[in-house]
């Protein structure tokens, strides 16, 4: 690895070990409505009133409501309609995964088209493993598209860190260098954000193939949903063999089957990734 790029690990893993990394915060609406959701003694009315002060955020709430993977049989109109079919809880990890993609911006070109890259392929994960956990598992549907909205959290950081000091870095290098350091990192901002264990772990247990758990979780969700983005790629971890890999047997699926192709999937599949998209 060139000289560049190891002084960036170097300086960015130091500033881990000392504590001194500045580590992105939450959205304002995102913090307020989880803080709702998490209190026993909260409404629909107090969650309604923090979103409906986000214009963009209530469209695309309403939206996803009225989306063919949650549609119910009337149409939802208003944000008090969407919030009472989805539930608080849901509601919560809907609009803080809705919210986050306000972070992943830039001033800088490349950076900018790199940090729009991640919230791309954090979507595409997204929206598979909400299908993933609805078709496979008895997990919440939600907090699996949660958790494949923040497992590459880790990234912003680095990219942060990229443009403020303006190094002059190839866009494969930057790749690589967040490909190492990105899971460390995230596991950190989820931590902060005081994320639940199981979804902090994520970023760290999502790229582990040989981890041995009792049963399928969030991690070995957004895990098979990664590998199946890279189908039809060169990726290097298309070269595993995916057969020992155990998340597949958790969840009982065919590690030689293109979940793309499958019939009762592809549909549900395109239909999640759209409900992420800002578009």
């Amino acid at each position: 690895m060139s000289e560049i790029a190891e002084k960036i690990k170097s300086d960015i893993l130091k500033a881990i070990e000392n504590d001194t990394m500045v580590l992105p915060t939450l959205p304002e609406v995102a913090l307020n409505v989880r803080e709702i959701a998490e209190n026993p003694d909260s409404s629909i009315g107090q969650i309604v009133e923090v979103i409906s002060k986000d214009a963009a955020l209530t469209a695309r709430i309403i939206r996803v409501c009225n989306s063919p993977l949650l549609r119910g049989s009337r149409e939802i109109s208003n944000l008090n309609m969407a919030v009472s079919r989805l539930g608080m809880t849901y509601t919560s990890n809907l609009a803080t995964g809705l919210a986050m993609e306000q972070m992943f911006q830039a001033t800088t070109e490349m950076i900018d088209r790199k940090m729009r890259e991640v919230w791309q392929k954090s979507t595409e994960i997204a929206g598979i493993s909400h299908v993933l956990c609805q078709h496979y598992t008895k997990l919440k549907p939600d907090q699996a598209t949660l958790a494949g909205l923040v497992h590459l959290i880790g990234a912003l950081p680095i990219l942060r860190y990229v443009e403020e000091k303006d190094v002059q870095i190839n866009s494969v290098i930057l790749d690589n260098i967040i490909d190492e350091i990105h899971p460390r990192i995230g596991a950190k901002i989820l931590e902060k954000w005081d994320f639940s264990e199981e979804m902090r772990n994520i970023p760290t247990s999502y790229l582990d193939f040989q981890r041995s758990v009792p049963k399928a979780d969030y991690s070995d969700i957004v895990m098979i949903a990664n590998l199946q983005t890279l189908v039809g790629t060169d990726h290097p971890y298309t070269e595993m063999d995916w057969t020992t890999i155990s998340a597949f047997d958790r969840l009982g699926l065919d590690p030689n089957i293109d979940l793309n192709e499958a019939e009762d999937l592809s549909e549900d599949m395109e239909a999640a990734m759209a409900l992420l998209n800002s578009q």
